[in-house]
């Protein structure tokens, strides 16, 4: 089976701990550990999150340029560097748990984006650390960003244009025939568009591209039976962070988009998910990263695809069926 993993952020960095490698390197050994059983008997593309890590890196480019130091760095080149620096972690520490002759690949992948998308006049994507509201209108005033709450702190948004096409989907396809674990599109890949003075000319473009999504585009051009997006809770809850709070075990694409998710959060997971569960024979699922095996094998996480029966559990059965 062929099955896209897309690794959320709570993979690399969670929230509250150090931007430090030291603290990136300790949660991509966990996500590897969930990994490595599911690649060593399935075809595995990942993909991965670089939010907090693109948006620490355009403060410090920031504030190295306003010290008379050469200028910032644009997202789309930031994005490249974050997918470099995260794939290099992934394959080391995946590979030190998998077969020595097993190939891994990370392939810096650019996306194409819509110069016209509505999402450039009305930033959404959070990227970087968390501030508190006085140390955000500073960063504000100062760099002319968009600030908006996340839970009780504030965060940078920017653009989070729709994908389009992968440029690269064809050197995928060839590393996975060819037997190797391949990880890409990394942050949503490196949003790029054609110039729009008619002539074919690729640039890049400040925003970062969901990843969801664009994982989702990737399950599909690369001909997936399974798309996995694992994240820090164990799957879609109904009533969530309420005392009647139930996960959601199984559903169909349709019932499922028809619920009402956090656009910051749970929201584009849904959408990506249930999009792309809706291509016949197709199955997504949503849940926690230790929880990935029982995933693959449709028994945790939330299950979604088409003709599924809505069935949700409370919390209490939920703690039975694990005991």
């Amino acid at each position: 089976m062929r099955i896209v993993i897309a690794l959320g952020g709570n993979a690399l960095l969670q929230r509250g701990q150090p931007m430090t490698a030291a603290a990136q390197r300790g949660n991509v050994r966990k996500a590897a550990e969930a990994i490595a059983p599911v690649a060593t008997t399935h075809e595995v593309v990942l993909s991965h999150g670089n939010g907090p890590q693109v948006g620490l890196l355009a403060l410090q480019a920031a504030e190295a340029a306003g010290k008379g130091e050469d200028g910032v760095f644009p997202l789309d080149v930031l994005g490249a560097e974050t997918e470099g620096m995260i794939g290099y972690l992934i394959e080391q520490e995946l590979g030190n748990l998998l077969p020595e002759d097993q190939p891994l690949a990370t392939l810096l992948t650019m996306v194409e984006v819509d110069a016209d998308d509505p999402a450039f006049s009305s930033p959404t994507k959070f990227v970087g650390p968390v501030y508190t509201r006085h140390e955000a209108d500073r960063l504000a005033a100062s760099h002319t960003w968009t600030f908006r709450q996340d839970g009780a702190a504030w965060r940078r948004v920017v653009p989070s244009p729709e994908p389009q096409r992968i440029f690269e989907i064809r050197p995928i396809r060839w590393l996975l025939e060819r037997g190797t674990v391949v990880i890409c599109t990394g942050g949503g890949g490196i949003p790029t568009m054609y110039s729009p003075n008619g002539r074919s000319v690729l640039t890049g473009v400040e925003a970062v591209i969901d990843k969801d999504r664009a994982s989702a585009l990737l399950a599909r051009e690369t001909g997936a039976d399974l798309l996995i997006m694992a994240t820090d809770v164990t799957g879609i809850y109904e009533d969530w962070a309420t005392a009647t709070a139930r996960r959601i075990v199984s559903a169909s694409p349709d019932l499922l988009s028809a619920g009402d998710f956090p656009a910051g959060s749970m929201g584009p997971k849904v959408e990506a998910a249930c999009r792309f569960a809706r291509i016949p024979g197709k199955r997504a699922v949503i849940g926690a990263l230790g929880d990935i095996p029982e995933m693959v094998a449709g028994t945790g996480g939330t299950q979604i695809f088409t003709g599924a029966r809505y069935r949700s559990i409370s919390r209490e059965e939920e703690e039975d069926e694990h005991a």
